[in-house]
């Protein structure tokens, strides 16, 4: 299982962005090897977010609509920030002050940590910090 942060979401449904190539190359390496992927509420809050505004509603909504699709047949688990995760995300956001990290950068940390994720699809170097390797 691998875990999918916002930045590769948004990249793969948005063609301006930086990465688009990359995450379209890794994305489909991932589905030949029939990889399952795990994500979260709170990941898949900012992705939506980040595509209504930057792209188009129709991409929010298309990417919605594959989340939706991806759950139903298995290939994406949506993890949800419980109050213990949140409060142990919290926790991690309060200590690693020096390095800027999101509170959802934190939430994904806590979910990693809690299914055994080693590795990430991902764009954001901090994963690393972390101990969680990035996808490349």
């Amino acid at each position: 299982m691998t875990f999918v942060d916002s930045g590769a979401w948004i990249a793969l449904y948005n063609r301006r962005d930086q990465h688009h190539g990359d995450a379209i190359g890794t994305f489909r390496i991932l589905e030949q090897q029939r990889t399952r992927l795990l994500t979260t509420d709170y990941v898949l809050d900012e992705t939506i977010t980040r595509l209504r505004y930057d792209v188009s509603h129709l991409a929010a909504v298309a990417f919605l609509d594959y989340i939706q699709e991806a759950q139903e047949v298995g290939i994406v688990t949506v993890a949800t920030i419980d109050r213990e995760s949140f409060q142990e995300s919290e926790g991690l956001f309060r200590q690693y002050s020096s390095e800027k990290l999101s509170l959802t950068d934190c939430t994904s940390f806590v979910v990693c940590k809690r299914y055994g994720i080693s590795a990430a699809f991902a764009f954001d170097q901090h994963f690393p910090i972390m101990g969680i390797s990035l996808l490349q």
